[in-house]
């Protein structure tokens, strides 16, 4: 990981970092825009759209890891916080998959306004996996040129109908205002009342790009078969399944962001 900083260093040198913030479906979104130097004045570039996991934030190594080699392969990056998490207004307790959807076709919009932009693509990691398979089956192949998805929580429904929301347990069929979380975080009603029915493949299979999915055999969050539905959904996607990698793909962190940018610059560079 010493290693991947001062590589990320480096980036830093030929890429422009803007702070931003976006409306988003319940409050601002804080937002990180990171485009490549260089660029000639009516010059277009591709643009990735990076989405964290549940309880996670932008500033996640994996999405700084990916936005740094994606511009330093001239590619443009916007990643942010959904509603709720990291610096982004709303509670969490007020955090649902479909206002997290909500929170992506905004930033979606967003990118498509900037002057520069060119084709876009998404990445998600865990639930934001979920929220870009759905958002790019949504929006359909004409708007989206094509996505990874990285160890995606397709699991959250299942959870949601056993009652079990990671490890804090409740009655599905009349679930409480709040599930306590860790510390002081709270997992509010519409969260799980949505996620109880929630759409997730038959949404998702509408999308008919390119795709790609990577999962590990290790991870005890998400098991990796939840990855392998997806590429069943859609034919002719990728499928990378990591051997003994956990649901962070903290032991090698970077084979998972070369797998990713490798797609990204192939579909498109």
């Amino acid at each position: 990981m010493i290693c991947a900083a001062l590589m990320s260093a480096a980036v830093q040198s030929y890429a422009k970092t803007e702070k931003i913030t976006i409306q988003g479906s319940v409050g601002k979104l804080s937002a990180v825009l990171q485009t490549p130097d260089g660029l000639a004045e009516g010059e277009k570039c591709p643009v990735v759209i990076l989405m964290h996991g549940f309880m996670g934030n932008k500033d996640g190594m994996l999405e700084k890891l990916t936005g740094d080699k994606l511009a330093q392969s001239g590619i443009a990056s916007i990643k942010f916080d959904f509603n709720g998490h990291g610096e982004s207004e709303g509670p969490f307790s007020g955090m649902t998959v479909p206002n997290e959807i909500e929170d992506a076709k905004l930033v979606y919009e967003y990118v498509k306004s900037l002057p520069f932009a060119g084709s876009v693509a998404m990445t998600g990691h865990s639930q934001g996996g979920v929220v870009a398979s759905m958002t790019a089956g949504d929006l359909g192949v004409d708007n989206i040129k094509c996505v990874v998805l990285l160890a995606p929580a397709a699991v959250l429904r299942d959870d949601a109908i056993r009652g079990s929301t990671m490890g804090a347990r409740y009655n599905p069929l009349d679930p409480p205002e709040f599930v306590q979380l860790f510390g002081d975080m709270k997992l509010g009603r519409e969260y799980i009342k949505t996620a109880f029915s929630l759409p997730i493949y038959e949404t998702a299979q509408k999308y008919t790009g390119p795709a790609c999915i990577i999962h590990g055999t290790g991870d005890q969050v998400v098991p990796y078969t939840y990855g392998e539905r997806y590429h069943s959904i859609w034919p002719g996607s990728e499928l990378h399944i990591l051997h003994a990698a956990d649901h962070m793909f903290s032991k090698d962190m970077q084979k998972a962001v070369d797998l990713t940018v490798d797609f990204l610059v192939k579909n498109l560079k």
